[in-house]
């Protein structure tokens, strides 16, 4: 059995909390849930005030442009007479700031966080700095209030991440746990400040993987975790959902289901692009000849640059979301007369994935769920204009394919098609869209493939990780031995020693069954139920050799743990003891706890191998 303990010797708390975790899976997770989801919440809402801030005092105090907020967050400042010339200005300082903050302290805090918490899980047995949740808040604040085009659902998944590995190892919890710990801490963080839990939850356990696979452990504590974050953060933002709750749209015309498939390839194709663009980006900075201090800076100022001409580019973009989704096409081209309004979505299109590729590509700390969010929704506006124009009242309103864009899009770069429709869903405050959403997502998959990831941490499956390699390799069992995993030091009996005296044994030092050996022979074991059978006032007078069980299961030291395991399982025993074939001497014992100790070091040790 692992044994979990809180480093909290004396302390009344920690003997709860140690007693609470030895009662078994449920309330070891109901603990870590709570802990976990407490601090995804806290710390979404300390980071989303973080964000406030800075977009008061530098993009809005510099330039006098408040981007727009949607319905279920708090109205942005009026945008009065803003000067968009000074718009760089302010994203070149914060990302100055930023990159100062994140390699000075954490340069694993830099790009978009979920990433980072990615690698954790696979390759790093679950262990994330302590400083980087808080580097990662300080520097993504100024990153995305200061106008850089970026997410705020990383840095919150990499909070909430950090802190998983944090009470993983304040609990000692085992590596496989604290890597299930930080699933946990992604799901829960990304859940809270999206205000959708259920979406949250399952995100903990699909995002892992590019290929379609599954954590499924994570699942259990990111239910309990994921809505604890999400009532903090609403409670503290109101429980509007983030794009509130007026589409009224319902799906009852099959034949949209064409549009819909369609809209998903291009979602996918467009998925590519973005995909693309950000990693050559990320490349082009990495081999860039200036410090990297300045990278970061460089980058804001070249999405500074571009907010001049289309401010839409700025921070999340979740408000020119909501303007889209409430049918305001034209609010989006009203400052571009000269343009047709199909072609100011593309380009914001194109110039949103560039602004994002530089932000954050180049080492600015931001998230780049919110952005491909935003690349989605205005695809499918974009693609609304064209089928409205072929196929008139088909669609009348452009939400829904604004929606069903923004679960495309992500669905096809992130690889997590079950969590996005549910998030979305969540976020939108209907679930309506559901079925032409389904068809768009799959299309949106399958153009994107694993090759385009956004998250180039996540591996393709789970035999593919380093965290469950040893889990796949069947052989592992065969080739431990016995000797390798066996308890050498053996306490014995003799046939005459009395039933009292094996008892007290038992008592006192927790042994669940005791060999009994005559002339250095094994010949027979007495176990506690077996001493239990005999009452008190009869235990003194009689012998071991009345009780113990004489046809005896033994292991020899050159067998492999495979067939010791599947003896004690087959025959319903909890251990047994190792015998030399050429004496029969007792040479040592071994448990069902032996067996998966040694199994679990043999894991760590092929995990620690494998190239990170």
């Amino acid at each position: 059995m692992v044994h979990l303990s809180v480093p909290l010797s004396g302390s009344s708390i920690g003997s709860r909390i140690n007693r609470v975790l030895q009662q078994g899976y449920l309330a070891k997770w109901v603990v870590v849930g709570l802990l976990i989801g407490t601090i995804a919440g806290a710390g979404a809402v300390g980071f989303y005030t973080a964000i406030e801030l800075v977009n008061n005092l530098m993009l809005g105090g510099i330039t006098g442009f408040f981007p727009p907020n949607p319905a279920g967050e708090a109205a942005a400042p009026l945008t009065v007479h803003p000067n968009f010339l000074l718009i760089p200005i302010s994203t070149i300082i914060g990302g100055a700031i930023a990159g100062f903050i994140v390699y000075r302290f954490a340069p694993e805090a830099e790009g978009h966080g979920t990433d980072e918490a990615i690698a954790a899980f696979h390759r790093r047995d679950g262990k994330i700095r302590r400083r980087v949740p808080l580097v990662k808040a300080v520097a993504s604040a100024f990153t995305i209030g200061s106008g850089g085009s970026g997410g705020r659902e990383g840095p919150t998944a990499q909070i909430a991440a950090g802190f998983g590995s944090f009470i993983g190892d304040l609990l000692k919890l085992p590596v496989k746990d604290k890597r299930i710990a930080v699933a946990v801490g992604i799901g829960a963080g990304i859940g809270s400040i999206f205000k959708s839990p259920f979406g949250g939850a399952i995100l903990s356990g699909e995002i892992l993987y590019s290929g379609g696979d599954f954590e499924v452990e994570a699942l259990i504590p990111s239910f309990i975790a994921s809505p604890v974050g999400y009532i903090i953060f609403a409670s503290y933002t109101g429980f509007t959902p983030i794009f509130g709750s007026g589409l009224t749209y319902s799906f009852s015309e099959p034949r949209n289901l064409l549009i819909y498939a369609a809209l998903g390839i291009v979602c996918g194709l467009v998925g590519r692009l973005h995909t693309y663009t950000f990693y050559s980006v990320k490349d082009l900075f990495a081999r860039l000849p200036v410090t990297k201090y300045a990278r970061p800076m460089i980058g804001a100022g070249v999405a500074g640059v571009i907010a001049i001409f289309f401010p839409q580019v700025v921070g999340l973009g979740y408000g020119f979301l909501q303007i889209m989704i409430d049918g305001n096409l034209s609010q989006i081209s009203a400052n571009y007369l000269a343009l047709p309004l199909l072609a100011v979505l593309i380009a914001v299109i194109l110039l949103k994935i560039t602004a994002t590729a530089f932000t954050v590509g180049s080492g600015g700390s931001a998230g780049v769920f919110a952005p491909s969010l935003v690349i989605g929704g205005f695809v499918g506006a974009a693609f609304w204009i064209v089928v409205n124009e072929l196929l008139p009242g088909w669609i009348p309103v452009p939400a829904p394919l604004v929606v069903v864009g923004m679960i495309a899009l992500f669905g096809g770069v992130g690889r997590v098609p079950i969590a996005v429709m549910l998030m979305v869903s969540e976020m939108t405050g209907t679930l309506n869209l559901l079925p032409p959403a389904m068809v768009a997502v799959v299309a949106a998959y399958f153009v994107t493939t694993p090759k385009f990831t956004i998250y180039r941490s996540q591996v393709l499956r789970r035999a593919d990780s380093p965290a469950h390699r040893g889990e796949y390799n069947v052989p592992l069992l065969t080739k431990i031995l016995v000797s390798d995993a066996m308890n050498h030091s053996v306490f014995t009996l003799s046939p005459t020693d009395t039933v009292a005296s094996a008892y007290q044994v038992v008592v006192e030092k927790g042994y669940r069954g005791i060999p009994i050996v005559e002339a250095d022979k094994v010949v027979g074991i007495v176990t506690v139920s077996d001493l239990q059978r005999i009452p008190r006032e009869q235990m003194g007078s009689t012998p071991v050799k009345d009780v113990m069980t004489q046809n005896l299961l033994v292991a020899h030291s050159d067998d492999s743990l495979l067939t010791a395991l599947e003896t004690m399982t087959n025959q319903g025993v909890g251990r047994l003891p190792v015998v030399s074939e050429e004496s029969g001497r007792l040479v040592g014992i071994i448990t069902r706890t032996d067996v998966i100790r040694a199994y679990e070091r043999a894991v760590m040790l092929m995990s620690k191998s494998e190239p990170t």
